[in-house]
């Protein structure tokens, strides 16, 4: 039993788990241990007493004596219960800091991560390894704790009590343990194996709960209730199958513990009745008290044997813990980055290609210079790579060959805080956070009145219907924004951009949700927020961009064109053609 334990305890993933928690939390664990020598210290006392119990009665009327072993017996219990309650309360306190603190730093290390990580990673995986890991690392150190201090102690304590008072019992009884510690390791593979499978379960079942969450609508328009249901059955009863598993697996070995000390128990008392060795030799008390630490043994001896069991099931977890935290970055800031020195706000493409994958390039040396202070469109067939000029803006991903610079300053060598603070951003897939409304556009600026919250509401169209909502600008508006409309998502996204007031404004399909009335308003808005700032937008209706400054055609990762509006419509180009298929031939803002 003890040499597979240990054999485990060699494992760097154990040993590692134990320095970066035990050392943060060593009072609670100092203090944890003391009571747990307690609690052993005491365990053993009461089966030792049983000797002075049973004498006791044999006093012929010694009151004295019987006071004071009814005295000893109550101050025994009364320190254990003190101890078990002091135990659990410390355990406690330091699993629970444990677990918090181990998913503050999954999280953190999450959010230093690029995009590109997201997209590679199930977002029902991620919350998997977040809540089910940190749990699984508070467990593996309770149950080592329990079990190597107050489990091994106790056994320690009863044990010597055994060998004092019957010594010869003693080793007779030892020729079980062989048994038990082969039981063990059998059902050790097993588990292994059951619980790798336990939890792939356990992740499909998130997913299927997270996209009927998120994509209920196109369940009810498509009908496809039955199909997820089946999906959630499926998924239940396989986590179902292997609960039972992992349950009978770590219930084996209660039977053969529990069985084994029988035989051991059933063998004692029926060898005390023999004459060898000097057995009987030996009173009544010291027989009661080695029947007595025997039978107190059992628990203890069932908890250690199990021990190496429970601590196999929540290693998976520690394993993913830690895969998460060691996992390198797949977007870091320069060790040396300084911050974005002040500026206009040039943006400048010089030779930069970029793609998603390494054999499926987006952009192919890209040369192109977004002019400070003027507004420029990113227009195209889709696919052409626009989107993917913005995420290299915002260094949401890096290019493979080339650099993009700010101002003169490359953005991989500057900070990411002065860099996302230089840059204000509205995005076609619109993401409102849960909470209230004016909480969601403050975002944009954290040191903002509401005044001038509500002024960049007033400014992106989106006042008048924050004011007809039940509470104003303090309406919770659910989760992403849930209890809103398309239109009113993207406005309360704009009037976020405008509090940010940075000097580069990035504009992905702003005004798509929003309907014409609305659309005309916030493009205003737009157009007077965009003035003296380096304002780059994408657009596929190209009425809301004839006015920019200049015009860049992207098609096929490559600039096709770039020009001011009225030049590349003199152009016989694809500019020319996309305007024609949308406008008909005509200008753009004439009538039939």
């Amino acid at each position: 039993m003890f040499q597979s334990l240990f054999s485990g305890l060699k494992d760097g993933l154990i040993w590692r788990l134990l320095r970066e928690n035990f050392r943060q939390q060593a009072f609670n664990y100092i203090v944890a241990i003391v009571a747990m020598f307690m609690i052993a210290g005491t365990t053993a006392l009461t089966a030792w007493i049983m000797k002075d119990i049973i004498d006791s009665l044999d006093a012929n009327g010694n009151r004295t004596r019987v006071m004071t072993v009814a005295a000893t017996v109550a101050l025994i219990f009364s320190l254990k219960g003190i101890a078990s309650y002091t135990q659990v309360v410390f355990l406690a306190r330091a699993g629970n800091s444990i677990v918090a603190q181990q998913q503050r730093r999954i999280y953190e290390k999450l959010l230093r991560h690029g995009v590109a990580y997201f997209k590679g990673q199930a977002s029902s995986e991620l919350l998997m390894r977040v809540t089910y890991s940190a749990q699984s690392a508070r467990t593996v150190i309770e149950t080592m704790a329990t079990g190597l201090v107050r489990d091994t102690l106790t056994l320690v304590g009863l044990i010597g009590v055994m060998i004092y008072q019957q010594p010869t019992l003693f080793f007779l009884s030892l020729v079980f343990g062989p048994i038990a510690i082969l039981g063990v390791r059998l059902i050790l593979k097993r588990v292994r194996h059951v619980m790798s499978l336990e939890l792939s379960s356990l992740t499909e079942i998130i997913n299927v709960v997270q996209e009927t969450s998120v994509g209920i609508r196109v369940i009810k328009a498509f009908a496809l209730e039955d199909r997820m249901a089946d999906r959630m059955n499926h998924a239940v009863a396989q986590v179902e199958k292997r609960a039972n598993s992992l349950s009978r697996l770590e219930a084996a070995t209660l039977p053969l513990v529990e069985t084994l000390s029988g035989f051991a128990i059933a063998a004692v008392i029926a060898l005390s009745t023999f004459s060898f060795f000097g057995m009987a030799s030996s009173g009544p008390g010291h027989v009661m008290s080695f029947v007595t630490a025997l039978l107190m043994a059992y628990d203890p001896a069932r908890r250690v044997a199990q021990m190496r069991v429970s601590i196999e099931t929540s290693m998976l977890g520690v394993g993913m813990l830690f895969s998460m935290l060691d996992e390198p970055l797949t977007l870091i800031e320069a060790p040396d980055a300084y911050p974005l020195p002040d500026g206009p706000g040039e943006v400048r493409f010089q030779d930069v290609s970029f793609g998603y994958q390494p054999d499926h390039p987006v952009l192919s040396d890209i040369s192109l210079t977004f002019a400070a202070g003027q507004t420029t469109a990113l227009v195209g067939p889709s696919g052409g790579g626009k989107s993917t000029l913005i995420n290299l803006i915002m260094r949401l991903y890096d290019p493979t060959a080339g650099v993009v610079l700010i101002d003169g300053a490359p953005v991989t060598e500057v900070t990411f805080a002065s860099l996302r603070t230089k840059i204000s951003f509205v995005g076609q897939d619109t993401f409102l956070f849960s909470g209230t409304v004016l909480h969601n556009i403050g975002l944009g600026r954290a040191a903002a009145s509401e005044a001038q919250i509500i002024a960049a509401a007033r400014a992106a169209n989106a006042h008048d219907f924050i004011e007809k909502m039940p509470q104003g600008y303090h309406t919770l508006i659910g989760e992403n924004g849930g209890n809103l409309s398309g239109g009113q998502r993207q406005r309360l996204a704009i009037a976020r951009a405008i509090l940010r007031d940075s000097p580069i404004l990035l504009l992905d399909e702003a005004t798509s949700a929003l309907d014409s009335e609305s659309e005309a308003l916030v493009q205003q808005a737009l157009e007077r927020l965009s003035q003296g700032r380096t304002t780059i937008v994408i657009a596929h209706r190209l009425s809301t961009v004839m006015n920019a400054d200049q015009i860049v055609v992207i098609q096929g990762g490559r600039v096709a064109q770039h020009a001011p509006p009225a030049q590349l419509l003199r152009q016989d180009g694809t500019f020319r053609r996309l305007h024609d298929l949308q406008f008909g031939g005509r200008a753009a803002g004439t009538e039939d």
